[in-house]
């Protein structure tokens, strides 16, 4: 028996109407701190959105104070259990959107979503051959994992995917569209803004790649590589039934990995996969340029680093 771990992360969304969301994210960011958890959280009028970390005994005490309020009686936490805290402060902040598509003409996903799918029913939709199978995540996170097939967008912000579907996937409006994501709160809007732009059957994986990977039955199959999260793990592994399969390159060597850094410029700072070699023998650049920037922080920690060590 597998002992359990000390510390959990909380991921959770919510669609409700929150009145006044700065006073409600006020009274949030004083709760957590409170109970000592570390994390994000976005608050607007349409809803709640969150991932936090924290013990068990203060994690559980928040899901059941959230559950108490009518408002979030029903809503679900997905939860991991990890060694410690997965961020290194606790931020809430008020949103005009809680996921930022920024529509001319938002969506209510109340009124327009696509059908939900759970696990073992997405996983059979999926293997038909018919089916357009959209990630609607980002490319910083599909460079290191997603399903087999998956129509993957080149997108670097969730905003940009409306677009995206226009230029590419306008002429496909009668095939039947399976969509994914981490969690499943960004297809909520994505499902409904394809419905709205003509696809005639959209169904979207309930709970998102997260709960798909815990399933006891589907057990991640036909996901290859990681799953991209937002916190200091930066990926969990989702697939269990096969060995972990390294769909990543190394922007530099081009070598088999997954492992996720920021270019060291910070003018720059993008998400790029790099190995530990090449993190070093590149400055954790992207480019050379990035390399070669005089705010270089790579460069910095390598300048600084003798003699912080001749301090300890």
């Amino acid at each position: 028996m597998t002992e359990e771990k000390p510390f959990r992360v909380l991921l959770y969304y919510h669609y409700v109407d929150i009145g006044d969301p700065q006073q409600f994210a006020e009274k949030q960011l004083h709760f957590c701190n409170e109970l000592g958890l570390k994390g994000r959280i976005l608050v607007g009028k349409e809803g709640l959105n969150g991932t936090v970390s924290g013990p068990v005994e203060q994690t559980q005490k928040y899901m059941d104070t959230l559950h108490q309020d009518q408002r979030f009686k029903d809503m679900p936490f997905k939860i991991d259990e990890t060694d410690g805290h997965v961020f290194k402060k606790m931020h809430v902040r008020p949103r005009k959107e809680i996921v930022a598509l920024k529509l001319d003409e938002d969506i209510d996903p109340h009124k327009l979503t696509g059908k939900h799918l759970k696990p073992k029913e997405f996983y059979k939709e999926m293997q038909n051959e018919d089916v357009l199978l959209i990630d609607a995540r980002n490319d910083y996170e599909t460079q290191i994992g997603h399903f087999q097939n998956a129509i993957l967008p080149n997108i670097h912000n969730f905003r940009s995917l409306p677009e995206w579907i226009e230029r590419n996937l306008s002429g496909c409006k009668d095939k039947k569209v399976l969509t994914y994501c981490t969690g499943g709160i960004r297809c909520e809007k994505f499902s409904g803004y394809l419905l709205r732009a003509g696809f005639k059957d959209v169904s979207q994986l309930d709970g998102g790649i997260v709960e798909y990977g815990k399933d006891p039955e589907v057990q991640g199959k036909r996901y290859d590589g990681k799953c991209y999260v937002f916190d200091q793990r930066i990926s969990v592994s989702v697939n269990r039934t096969d060995k972990d399969v390294i769909i990543g390159h190394c922007i530099h060597c081009g070598k088999s990995c997954d492992r996720i850094v920021n270019c060291a410029n910070p003018e720059c700072n993008k998400q790029i996969i790099c190995c530990e070699e090449c993190e070093k023998a590149h400055h954790r650049s992207c480019s050379d340029a990035c390399y070669h920037h005089p705010r270089n922080r790579y460069s910095s920690e390598c300048d600084t680093k003798p003699e912080q060590e001749a301090m300890v």
